[in-house]
């Protein structure tokens, strides 16, 4: 009988061994710098192809912080006009592009010399809230209405001008595109859903399908790495949830505070994730499996 319970003991243990060893242990986040860095607005967040990453309302709402390493940031900017940044991205060039809300605008900070200009501009925006750059130039805007938990989609061409894509949506929020620009991702805060669109090559959107749906809390902004898996801050949740291009929920990222608002990729390879964290005013970071999309195609040679 003794020697049977450590048999079975002995079985135990091997069949334990073998699931840790099939399931990778979940990355470790830290503190990119002190809590509070940012206002509770914090957003974005981007990183250029020199590696430096920004966020918008870092020690004042209305600014552009640029964090060039870790523990060390300063002010890039101050917007004009009481514009507040909320969403930032990078285009081929290297020209900065920021969702201001409260103008309904998509400013640009020229790569050449700093300099702000309104690049769009529609008072039938309710508050651009997040944007992509496809390949070619277009951005692509999330506009949600949080008073009514409503939202539209906004398409914005390469000369500023402005085409609704959508209206009568959720509450629109994160957004993203696939690697090869030919699927976009648009996500519902409230409502928890995730859409599906594939992307025609002229840049207009048809096919919608609901691509996932959570059962609880809400969703923020998100990103893609090379292999096409889409990340999602998950606002309340204190979690980046991470799915497959089939619309698998492949894992979770457990982060210390409970409302990411964005991620983005960095760091020597791209395989560092950088989260926007809205109630600690700071910015938690982990090291991921594979690099982000955004990095890849700004290295390429």
């Amino acid at each position: 009988m003794k020697n049977k319970m450590c048999l079975s003991a002995l079985a135990l243990a091997v069949v334990t061994q073998v699931a840790c060893a099939a399931t990778p242990p979940a990355p470790a986040t830290e503190d990119w710098l002190p809590e509070h860095s940012f206002t509770s607005g914090v957003e974005g967040p981007a990183v250029d192809r020199y590696g430096n990453l920004y966020a918008v309302n870092f020690e004042r709402q209305g600014t552009i912080g640029v964090v060039a390493d870790k523990n060390s940031a300063e002010i890039l900017l101050s917007l004009s006009n009481d514009s507040i940044g909320n969403a930032i991205r990078f285009n081929a060039q290297g020209d900065m592009f920021i969702a201001d809300y409260v103008n309904h605008n998509v400013l640009k900070v020229s790569a050449a010399d700093k300099s702000v200009s309104v690049f769009a501009h529609d008072d039938n925006m309710n508050q651009p809230n997040d944007i992509v750059l496809a390949d070619s130039g277009v951005i692509y805007a999330s506009d949600p209405n949080w008073a009514d938990s409503t939202g539209q989609l906004w398409r914005v061409d390469t000369d500023g001008a402005t085409q609704l894509l959508e209206a009568n949506m959720g509450t629109t929020n994160g957004i993203e595109l696939s690697p090869d620009g030919r699927v976009l991702y648009v996500n519902e805060s409230v409502q928890r859903k995730v859409w599906r669109y594939d992307v025609t090559p002229g840049g207009d959107i048809a096919n919608k399908q609901l691509f996932y749906r959570f059962a609880d809390f809400g969703m923020d902004g998100m990103s893609v790495d090379v292999a096409g898996n889409l990340y999602i801050a998950r606002y309340g949740a204190g979690q980046v949830a991470v799915l497959s291009p089939n619309g698998e929920l492949l894992r979770t990222v457990s982060l210390t505070g409970q409302h990411p608002t964005n991620i983005t990729f960095g760091g020597d390879d791209g395989k560092r994730a950088f989260v926007t964290m809205q109630k600690r005013g700071t910015i938690e970071s982990f090291v991921n499996d594979l690099p982000g999309s955004d990095w890849a195609k700004m290295h390429r040679e």
